[in-house]
């Protein structure tokens, strides 16, 4: 007969260490590693490190954290309490609470580059008590605009999968300038002649590059965010018009 296969490997799937110490706290080793990932980034995160910077033991850590796979799940939480979720208005001023949604999640990605590569872990238990409150609040707005139950989750997920992707490459692009210290603007003056010399053969993407040369590089960076927000945002319009329609289409003349 099989083995129990092993529990899931979830901090939310435990109960929580019951022992009162009040000088070290989950809730403290969770804003210290926050601190940490900030300054140092993902590389940098061990519990025997952080057990340093809280001045304190690795086993004391391990009463209130397994592991470092645990860690993880508890900060990427307690970045997701720094979203920003307004509450619905209703179906005809869905897109504005939308785009907020957006900008905050891109806004802790970029004020948190780390976090980018860890948000797939999580995902896999998603028990958190902060990422089940956002999620909670921005299915309500998906739900205010027209979608069902079902495909609301679907809207979201799309709108979750845009954001994070763009975020990504764009974290990981700032980091990489927080390393050369090199501002934006001088790092694309410096790559600018090496540019140019590769693009002579390629006329559409010259053409590309002359229409930005100029541009300030975080306002290119903001309005590109904004474009595919725009337009993904359209996409739903248009799915709830159809819906509508459908709806429409489907109720019998003379009937209220």
């Amino acid at each position: 007969m099989p083995a129990d296969k092993p529990p899931i490997p979830s901090v939310w799937a435990r109960p929580r260490a019951r022992r009162a110490q009040p000088a070290l706290s989950r809730e403290r080793i969770v804003a210290e590693a926050v601190r940490l990932l900030d300054e140092e980034g993902m590389e940098a995160l061990s519990m025997r490190g952080l057990a340093v910077r809280l001045g304190t033991a690795a086993t004391s850590l391990y009463r209130h954290v397994a592991n470092k796979d645990e860690l993880i799940e508890l900060v990427v939480d307690e970045l997701y309490g720094e979203l920003e979720v307004p509450d619905p208005v209703g179906a005809t001023g869905w897109r504005a609470p939308l785009e907020h949604c957006a900008q905050s999640l891109r806004s802790v990605i970029l004020r948190h580059p780390w976090v980018a590569p860890a948000l797939g872990q999580v995902g896999l238990a998603e028990l958190g008590p902060n990422l089940i409150d956002r999620s909670e609040r921005r299915l309500a707005l998906f739900h205010a605009a027209g979608f069902p139950p079902g495909e609301a989750e679907q809207a979201m997920n799309g709108l979750l999968a845009y954001v994070i992707g763009m975020s990504i490459s764009e974290a990981a692009y700032l980091s990489v300038l927080a390393r050369s210290g090199r501002t934006e603007q001088e790092w694309a003056e410096c790559l600018r002649p090496a540019a140019e010399r590769a693009l002579d053969d390629h006329p559409r993407l010259r053409e590309e590059f002359v229409a930005r040369r100029d541009a300030d590089p975080r306002v290119v960076r903001d309005t590109s965010f904004a474009y595919g927000l725009d337009r993904f945002l359209d996409g739903l319009q248009t799915r709830l018009a159809a819906r509508e329609s459908a709806k429409q289409s489907s109720t019998p003349q003379g009937s209220t």
